[in-house]
């Protein structure tokens, strides 16, 4: 494919957490493996999350040293290739100047998780991509939108998303017939996340510890989408029906927890190993070690993806299985177009997971090998990034 000046939007500074970098840097990293000349902008008009304190600052010394040391250990040289301009317009990374040249040559700008503010500038890049990560939450508004009693802020979110070109979501069965995403405002195109699978293939022949782990917030800090007279909601609705889980299995079940206000006592009296989450993602290397010394990853998904079988298909989780270790997850839709049963099993109700659980232990040779084979499959970033633009520009 003819090498092309791309631009991609993410968080990855702006939440300073492992999970995140991963998430989005894999997009600048992929892009640069394929030969394009890509570079990585964050220009969200806000303020950073500081970790440490659980609050937001302004200044982001921390925030874009941490990006940084993050791309230079990933590939000496992609250090020089980001910008995040802070609240008050400062540039870190590379000048306003710098920016200025890319933008005006840029082929294509990807928007991901509708993160970057589109300036004028910004605005005249010749294909402007939007990729919905968040199913359901992105498209919360549309129905009320189609009857014309959406509120002013509606309609500005949706007018800016009306902006770009291009429209792909993680749904990848968002327009569907049995899929409960609503429809209309915007036609959106089916792709997933890339993993650049040579970041994950260092993990040892067999993991440090005997336990299924994940690491996960509890509740968003905002109730979910009501749409159509239904509340949706986070992954704790669907986690409240795994419960009793440890009580049913000799496997260690681990969860690292960030926020959301999880009620640990009751998981700790149920069985369930509780890490702290912020300690697990404190780096994207924390993090990677952590995917890497567990033996499998087990976790629900947002009730959101679940109720509506968006299809949806968790970054973290193909992180793990690029790692060569198996995951156990609820189903969302994506069987109906994922061959699982072998490296990922997909269930529906307590007792498929269990089943899952100890399918996993009892043959993990074979499972962990699948759990690669799987991700070669489907979320190699050369694969998906490949697909990706071509199709952002077809």
């Amino acid at each position: 494919m003819k090498k092309r000046t791309i631009i991609v939007s993410g968080l990855a500074a702006t939440y300073p957490l492992g999970g995140v970098a991963w998430d989005y840097i894999q997009y600048l990293h992929g892009f640069y493996r394929l030969g394009h000349d890509v570079y990585y902008l964050e220009d969200t008009g806000g303020w950073a999350y500081d970790p440490f304190n659980v609050t937001f600052v302004d200044d982001l010394t921390y925030h874009t040293k941490y990006l940084g040391d993050f791309l230079q250990r990933l590939h000496p040289g992609m250090e020089k290739r980001f910008c995040v301009i802070g609240p008050d317009e400062r540039h870190w990374g590379m000048s306003a100047e710098e920016l200025a040249a890319v933008v005006n040559r840029a082929d294509v700008f990807f928007n991901i998780s509708t993160t970057c503010q589109l300036r004028d500038a910004y605005a005249k890049i010749p294909v402007k991509v939007l990729i919905d990560s968040d199913p359901l939450y992105t498209q919360s508004s549309f129905p009320s939108y189609l009857a014309g009693t959406a509120t002013e802020e509606e309609k500005r979110n949706i007018a800016n998303m009306l902006r770009h070109d291009v429209f792909f979501s993680f749904g990848e069965n968002v327009g569907r017939d049995f899929c409960a995403v609503p429809k209309g405002v915007i036609d959106w195109l089916p792709t997933r996340q890339p993993i650049v699978l040579e970041s994950w293939a260092g993990a040892a022949p067999k993991p440090g510890r005997d336990a299924f782990t994940t690491v996960l917030s509890w509740q968003p800090a905002q109730k979910g989408p009501l749409v159509a007279g239904v509340q949706y909601g986070g992954k704790n609705l669907e986690f409240e029906k795994m419960l009793d889980l440890p009580q049913k299995t000799e496997a260690v079940l681990e969860l690292a927890l960030g926020g959301g206000k999880p009620p640990r006592e009751l998981l700790e009296e149920k069985g369930w190993k509780l890490r702290d989450g912020f300690s697990m993602s404190q780096t994207p290397w924390v993090y990677r070690d952590y995917i890497w010394d567990s033996l499998a990853e087990f976790s629900t998904a947002k009730n959101a993806y679940v109720a509506t079988t968006s299809g949806w298909f968790s970054c973290r989780t193909a992180c793990y299985l690029a790692s060569g270790r198996p995951a156990v997850v609820q189903d969302t839709g994506y069987s109906r177009f994922m061959e699982v049963g072998e490296g990922v099993v997909a269930f529906t109700s307590e007792a498929e997971a269990l089943a899952g659980i100890e399918a996993v232990r009892a043959d993990w040779d074979r499972h962990s090998a699948a759990a690669r084979t799987f991700a070669a499959r489907y979320f190699d970033s050369d694969m998906v990034l490949a697909k990706l633009l071509a199709d952002a520009l077809a």
